[in-house]
């Protein structure tokens, strides 16, 4: 706007004055365009004003151009990059020596552009950190405000998680036992099993609720017990009418407790898994430790019959391996002859 209306000015005065040289009006219509080209390009800008300062010699306006390189300065000193700051202060340097020396009594009047290029120089270079400042800081948010949201979004993914790990287990074990009330043998021992699983997933939701609140009790509370999961998964089989074979000693010390918690979470979910889909027979869970890895298998019979069908996320499977991946083991699950096999190797050293 202000460069447009200095333009309008220049041209309005070669109207209504008369006498007035072309020449002068093109050069100082051009040193005021130029800090509209600094806008867009620099480098070519500053090209630009210096053939203006050139052409300025034969108009008689140096003094003029110079004026408009002394203000350019904080320009450049604002949206140049360092060589072009250097380049610059060279140039001007020069000019203003070379139209110092054209003139012998311009000595003081150039010593005042020096001082003016100087000072519009510094408030550039004022700008140029302020802006530098801002533009860090708004990148700093941003990535703040990314980093809140991922973690939202990941609190989110821990709270479901958590809920399919733990109250999806205990909710299959009472819709299985459900099924089996309607026959009076077992009808009594199903409706312990309800029981049962019901407190349990009321412990566990309201373990979930505290962790996700950061309560002051949660710190203390287990996130896993390998030894309570085998229990838990034997007693389930055995009251669904498997045969189960265990093997291995899930209190050995030598897993490390991060270790025991993923080992009881995949017995956890592969349990659930086998009370939905495991036909009549053998569940075998066998774990193996060593001084480097506890490997743990599960080893269930596939249905030869189609089962009643229980609901399923069908995101079990997935949550073990990640879990297992995240802990630097080895994990798998597919059908090995005849039965449905679930392999986790984690490292322990």
């Amino acid at each position: 706007m202000i460069i447009s209306i200095t333009i309008a000015v220049d041209l309005i005065g070669l109207i209504v004055t008369p006498g007035v040289n072309p020449a002068v009006l093109v050069v100082s219509i051009s040193s005021t365009a130029v800090f509209a080209l600094y806008l867009w390009k620099p480098l070519i800008a500053t090209c630009a004003l210096g053939v203006v300062f050139a052409l300025s010699f034969l108009a008689g306006t140096e003094y003029q151009v110079l004026t408009a390189a002394a203000v350019a300065a904080g320009l450049v000193m604002r949206l140049g990059w360092t060589s072009l700051i250097l380049s610059y202060t060279g140039a001007f340097l020069v000019a203003a020596a070379v139209v110092a020396m054209r003139d012998a009594d311009a000595g003081v009047n150039v010593a005042i552009y020096l001082v003016f290029a100087a000072v519009a120089g510094a408030v550039g270079f004022a700008l140029r950190i302020a802006f530098a400042r801002g533009s860090r800081l708004e990148r700093q948010l941003e990535a703040a405000a990314e980093q809140e949201r991922e973690a939202v979004l990941a609190e989110r993914r821990w709270i479901a998680g958590e809920l399919h790990d733990s109250i999806a287990h205990h909710l299959t074990v009472v819709s299985l036992h459900v099924q089996m009330l309607e026959d009076p043998g077992t009808s009594d021992d199903s409706r312990e099993a309800i029981r049962v699983a019901a407190r349990k997933a009321m412990t566990d939701l309201r373990f979930v609720i505290e962790l996700a609140d950061d309560g002051p009790r949660s710190a203390g509370m287990p996130a896993g017990d390998l030894v309570a999961a085998i229990d838990e998964a034997r007693t389930e089989f055995a009251d669904a009418g498997h045969t189960v074979v265990c093997e291995g000693d899930p209190g050995d010390e030598r897993i490390p407790r991060a270790v025991e918690i993923v080992l009881a979470r995949i017995v956890r979910e592969s349990a659930t898994n086998i009370l939905k889909y495991a036909g009549e027979g053998t569940v075998e869970i066998r774990l193996a430790v060593d001084d480097d890895t506890a490997h743990l298998t599960l080893r269930s019979p596939l249905p030869t019959t189609p089962r009643r069908e229980l609901s399923s996320s069908r995101t079990g499977l997935g949550r073990m391996a990640e879990r297992v991946m995240g802990a630097s083991g080895e994990f798998s699950a597919g059908e090995v002859d005849g039965h449905w096999l679930v392999s986790a190797a984690l490292p322990v050293a």
